[in-house]
């Protein structure tokens, strides 16, 4: 053994981990920066004098340069015509109409809302009493077919209220398509300096890297998703009710045929309480006539009874018949 060249290759070995770890953060921090460098051209003529001596020490940094500055030309030039597209608008209405059945109005805007391309998110119907029910629908409708939907819906019986709102959500559509088709060249170039990378520990470091920048390209993507289910289907909230009366019935004044049907209603309601009440009372009442019929007739017997066994009294105006006299003398 000898044990004076161990330091030596301890130390060259850290001096050479150590260099490798300088160009890797490096690398990283210029694939980082890709957006400032095109964006203003003193900062990008700065940083490429700040990372000139880790670029010297490893050639293929140019070539990620490269990659990177075509990619955020291409980024740029396709933010230009989606700023010039059409423009993105969430619609939302909300409908309360008076229909005469509101099965039959369910139906009828099932069909308006199929027959435009749209679908039911969600239907809602609560019966009220025996006569009347109330219906909350939904509805999904294609941004051209919004209005004619809008207008057959509010048409189908009598419109309570109506509310609608637009929201012009361009710019954040363009945004978030910006942002990723940043987040996958940015994406793209880990890999690319993954697939470069000889070591291990750069290895691990790259994939962590990956993985944080995957996390957030599918969330821009999951972004853009819920931006383009709004913008292109509009929300139609759909309120539907039953009129509590009949549409030609008058709230007139009670005439003497009313008086006299509420006066037998409340006739014929106390007969039956009162039928209600005697026939309650009857198992109670048979019962109680039956004990007073039992204890009457005890006490007849009892008394009966007791005549017999009581003794004859002696009255004092009874005699004991007289002694028969001696005749007199002669």
């Amino acid at each position: 053994m000898q044990p004076g060249r161990h330091p030596d290759r301890s130390s060259a070995h850290r001096l050479r981990a150590g260099l490798a770890a300088g160009t890797l953060a490096a690398l990283l921090v210029l694939s980082g920066c890709g957006a400032s460098d095109s964006s203003d051209g003193s900062k990008s003529a700065a940083g490429d004098g700040k990372y000139a001596a880790p670029r010297a020490e490893r050639g293929d940094a140019a070539a990620g340069a490269a990659d990177q500055g075509s990619a955020e030309s291409s980024s740029a030039e396709k933010k230009k015509p989606s700023a010039l597209s059409t423009s993105h608008v969430i619609r939302k209405a909300s409908l309360s109409v008076e229909v005469k059945s509101v099965p039959k109005a369910v139906a009828a805007a099932r069909a308006a809302v199929e027959s435009a391309g749209g679908l039911v998110a969600s239907e809602s119907t609560e019966r009220l009493d025996a006569t009347h029910e109330e219906s909350h629908i939904v509805l999904r409708v294609p941004q051209a077919e919004y209005d004619a939907v809008l207008q057959e819906l509010a048409g189908g019986g009598k419109l309570l209220s109506r509310t609608t709102t637009a929201k012009d959500v361009t710019d954040q559509v363009v945004d978030v398509e910006s942002r990723i088709a940043t987040q996958r060249a940015s994406v793209t170039r880990v890999r690319k300096l993954m697939d470069r990378a000889d070591k291990l520990a750069d290895v691990v470091t790259l994939e962590g890297e990956l993985s944080n920048r995957q996390a957030e390209l599918e969330s821009l993507l999951a972004q853009q998703g819920s931006l383009k289910d709004r913008t292109t289907l509009a929300t139609i909230t759909l309120s539907l009710s039953e009129p509590e009366s009949p549409s030609n019935s008058k709230d007139d004044d009670p005439g003497f045929l009313d008086a006299l049907g509420g006066g037998w209603h409340a006739f014929v309601t106390m007969v039956r309480w009162i039928a209600m009440a005697v026939g309650a009372a009857a198992p109670f009442l048979a019962a109680a006539a039956g004990l007073l019929l039992l204890g009457r007739l005890l006490r007849t017997w009892l008394a009966r009874r007791r005549v017999p066994q009581e003794p004859r009294a002696s009255r004092p105006d009874e005699q004991a018949p007289a002694a028969p006299q001696a005749p007199p003398a002669p």
